[in-house]
Order: C-alpha cells, then sequence, then structure tokens
C-alpha cells in the first residue's frame, strides 16, 4: 500500500471542518510535501515528522513523499496536523494497520522525541467527530476536556509509538470516561456579600440582574463600592449547567495552551480601559474569540465605563443584543457565542464628585457633557438597570458589616431562575421580543401604566422591552404569575436616566 487517508480536523470559529490527510509515496528521489493551502506551521511539520517517526523506531520511507491536506480551498494552521501526517506515511509505507483508520479522527502535534504535545481546539474537533460517528485520538493533555461530551469516544496518547500500538490492537489505548460535573460556586473564590455596608438599592440591584441575567450600569462617586459590588455578582449566581460548562471550556480550548483555564464556575472578565476593540471582540489574521465571547455565560466587567475608547464601547452593541459576535477578515470569517452578562461602573463626571454632599465638583458643564458622551445612546439603551450608588455617611461606615450573606441571596436567585427555565427554558434576558409578548403576562392595568410612563418619557421601543423584561423578572422573584403595574413601575425605576 503507497497510499492512505487519515481524517482530521481544522479550526473555522467554533466549527471544526473535516480535513483529509491523503499521504502518498511514489519512487523518485527522495522528498517530502505538503499541499492543500498550508500555512508555516503546518509545512514545518515535515522535520517534526520526519524526526518523530525515526525517534519512534519507525524507518521514514526514503521515497517521494506527497501529503494533501483536502479539501485545498481551506487554511490548514498549526500544529494539529502532525499526527495525522505521521500515521498516514506509517499506514501507507506498511508499518502499521491502515485497515481501521476510516473510523477515527487524529489531531496532535509531535515533537522531536514522539511526545504528542496540547493543541487547540479539542472538545471542538471532539464534537464534530462525535457527529460523524467516528472516534478521536487526540493528545492526553487535551482528553480532560472532553469528558464532558456525551457519547464521543475519545482516546488520549502520550506519543506517536502508542498510537500506532492502539492501531494495530497491539495495546489499546484506554477511552476517556464521561464525566457529568455537578458542582456548587466555591464561594472561597468570591468576596461575600456580606461585606457591604449600606447600599440597599444596588444590592437589590445586583440580585435582579442576577435572578434575570440582566446587564446593570452603576454610576457614583469615587470609593462608593461600585467595584466591591461587581466583584461579588459571581458569588449569587447559579452554578453552570452541563450544557454551559462545554460551551464555555469549548471557548476556553481555543486559546493557546498556556492561557487555557478550565474551571466550573461562572467565567469572570475585567478588561482594562486601555483594551483595543480587537481585544475585547477577538480577530486577528486568525480569528480568536476576545473578552466578550471569554465571558459567555459569565461577567464581563467593565470598570470606569467612559474611560474605554467610543469605538471600543460601540462594539458591545451588537453581541449585547444578538448574543454572538460575528467577526470577518480578508481571508477568514468566525462566529463566537458571547452570551455574557455586562456590568459597568462609573463615575458620574471627570473628577467624579459630581452632586457629592460634600466635595464640590471641580468639572465644567462642558466637561461633563464630553465625559457623557463617550457613552452613546444606543449602548445606553440596551443595558437593562442603570442605577445611582450614592456615598455612605459615616454612621452606615463605622457600623459592623452585617447584611445578607451570598449563599441565601444566590439560593433566590436560582429558585426565581428555575421558574424562568420550567416557562421558557432560557432567562429572561435571553426572551427575543415576540417572545417576550407572549410569556411576560402583563395585566391590563399593568398594560396601561407601561403605556403611560412610555409617552410621558418617550421610551424607545427597545427600552419598553427592557423594562418588560426587568417586570417579568420581579414577578419572577416573588414567585407572581401575572406582571403587575407595581412591578412595572419599579422596573422604570431601575433604569434612572444619566
Amino acid at each position: 500500500m503507497s497510499w492512505a487517508v487519515v481524517y482530521s480536523r481544522a479550526l473555522a470559529g467554533m466549527a471544526a471542518p473535516l480535513v483529509e490527510v491523503e499521504a502518498h509515496l511514489a519512487n523518485g528521489l527522495p522528498a517530502f510535501s505538503i499541499v492543500g493551502l498550508p500555512d508555516t506551521e503546518v509545512k514545518e511539520s515535515r522535520d517534526r515528522v520526519r524526526a518523530a517517526i525515526i525517534q519512534s523506531g519507525f524507518d521514514f520511507p526514503a521515497k517521494k513523499i506527497t501529503v494533501n491536506l483536502a479539501p485545498a480551498d481551506l487554511p490548514k494552521e498549526s500544529g494539529r496536523f502532525d499526527l495525522p501526517i505521521a500515521i498516514g506515511i506509517l499506514a501507507a509505507s506498511g508499518q502499521i494497520d491502515g485497515t481501521n483508520l476510516h473510523q477515527y479522527e487524529l489531531a496532535g502535534e509531535l515533537g522531536l522525541s514522539g511526545q504528542i504535545r496540547p493543541i487547540r481546539g479539542a472538545i471542538a474537533m471532539a464534537e464534530a467527530a462525535r457527529q460523524h460517528q467516528r472516534s478521536f485520538i487526540l493528545p492526553s493533555d487535551n482528553a480532560f476536556q472532553t469528558a464532558l461530551l456525551p457519547d464521543a469516544h475519545v482516546y488520549g496518547a502520550d506519543t506517536l509509538l502508542a498510537v500506532a500500538a492502539h492501531l494495530n490492537q497491539d495495546q489499546p489505548l484506554s477511552p476517556v470516561d464521561v464525566q457529568h460535573i455537578q458542582q456548587q460556586p466555591d464561594e472561597t473564590n468570591y468576596p461575600d456579600m456580606s461585606d457591604v455596608r449600606g447600599q440597599q438599592t444596588a444590592r437589590l440591584a445586583l440580585e435582579i440582574a442576577a435572578a434575570g441575567g440582566h446587564s446593570i450600569l452603576m454610576s457614583g462617586p469615587p470609593g462608593t463600592g461600585k467595584s466591591m459590588l461587581a466583584q461579588r455578582l459571581p458569588g449569587i449566581l447559579p452554578p453552570l449547567t452541563a450544557k454551559e460548562l462545554v460551551s464555555v471550556w469549548s471557548l476556553q480550548s481555543l486559546l493557546p495552551h498556556g492561557q487555557q483555564k478550565y474551571r466550573l464556575n461562572r467565567p469572570f472578565r475585567s478588561p482594562h480601559h486601555s483594551t483595543s476593540a480587537v481585544a475585547l471582540v477577538g480577530g486577528g489574521s486568525d480569528p480568536r474569540p476576545g473578552e466578550i465571547s471569554l465571558a459567555h455565560h459569565g461577567i464581563l466587567f467593565l470598570d470606569e465605563l467612559p474611560e474605554f475608547d467610543r469605538k471600543v464601547l460601540e462594539v458591545l452593541r451588537e453581541p449585547l443584543e444578538s448574543g454572538e459576535i460575528h467577526i470577518s477578515r480578508a481571508a477568514r470569517q468566525a462566529t463566537y457565542p458571547a452570551k455574557f452578562q455586562l456590568i459597568a461602573a462609573m463615575n458620574p463626571c471627570p473628577c467624579g464628585y459630581l452632586g457629592h454632599p460634600v466635595k464640590p465638583c471641580r468639572c465644567t458643564p462642558e466637561a461633563i457633557t464630553r465625559y457623557r458622551d463617550k457613552i452613546s445612546g444606543p449602548l445606553l439603551d440596551r443595558i437593562d438597570l442603570i442605577i445611582e450608588v450614592p456615598s455612605l455617611p459615616a454612621s452606615d461606615l463605622l457600623q459592623q458589616a452585617n447584611g445578607e450573606n451570598s449563599s441565601s441571596i444566590r439560593e433566590r436567585v436560582k429558585t426565581a431562575r428555575s421558574r424562568q427555565y420550567q416557562r421558557q427554558g432560557k432567562i429572561n434576558a435571553q426572551l427575543s421580543n415576540r417572545e417576550l409578548d407572549d410569556i411576560a403576562r402583563i395585566t391590563p392595568e399593568a398594560k396601561q401604566t407601561l403605556a403611560s410612563v412610555m409617552e410621558k418619557l418617550s421610551l424607545s421601543a427597545r427600552s419598553f422591552h427592557r423594562i418588560l423584561r426587568i417586570a417579568r423578572t420581579l414577578a419572577d422573584m416573588n414567585d407572581i404569575h401575572d406582571v403587575e403595574a407595581s412591578h412595572i413601575l419599579r422596573a422604570i425605576s431601575f433604569r434612572r436616566a444619566l
């Protein structure tokens, strides 16, 4: 046999298109060429594969070797094709049994000693292999990532020799056991809400945001506890579901190996205000996920919101509405999920003391206007809760912190969310406008109240639906079947204008 086909996977955003690695051995002067739109990393695999085959005790064929990565119009990048290329050459030269290769897909970067190094995108590739009813062989360091995938047949290998022994049925690899992880968030990792003194309105707003998955903007002078409150929000959120955990880990697997963090808690991303638009949304010549995608099913906290460049903030508008981000480059496109919960904090003016009871504001009206204009009206319209976090009197600060702790608040949040999942299969913040009209269950009195407020305040249609979502969450928190006028009025009070 002088020809063999090995199946592997490329990466295109969250997708993992199939790649057929064809290895052909022909008579002639010894040569080794790779075709099929490979990038530099793939071309360099020739030297890695040659050394790995020899160091593993096999003979490297002294023939004209051609490796084709099909389809030819799909860009191929990274060293994940090293393993399938090596196996293809060994099968084509008759050094391993290639009769069962059609049952497997392989991916892994080879070291010169034949060791298999970890790769990016293992979860996406294993899921694609599962859908095509093939087993997947990948580096052992990536194997645990796929343990959450149901019905997936995944094998972890440390060396090229171990893969060859498995295919020859001399020493089969052990399959990865599927794990159903159910764990509460680790409370030791989060500051507790009981540390917060006063700020009852802000505490309630955070509970509403957690119960319905709503975005929130907190405005107030420096030192009033805005960042402190935001850092305690993860501790009152319910744990990730099994489906959410797979999605979060899939995004992490797309990062370079040293940057991957596989945790059971919800993501909490807090980029600095000097962050660029590409770092926030993702991108590059080979598009990678950015901060908003890495906050998927978690929290994106933007402190000092007006200090971000306005062009950076504007990129949040689309994912806040659609829950996903589309990245287009000259040669590649990618779509990443971005169902994040935006938590933002800002000062009322550049000096921070506008309206402060003691410290006078030093800002001119023009400076205040320029400061607030960095946050556009369309972006503000997409934020559900906009609240003020005022300065605390000294009497409140001197009292011992004895507020409600995070665990008790989290239980109420879990109860409210369970009602939403039972009713509609998703949290209120993710309801489309049409679903909201059918599910909100607003009473006639509440409709009249909402219509009156809409006309009086000249609110947009988007604000109408935002208010309705918040009101639905308030009703769920109180275990009330219908949205009443009191819920509408309270929801409006949590959308104060800046």
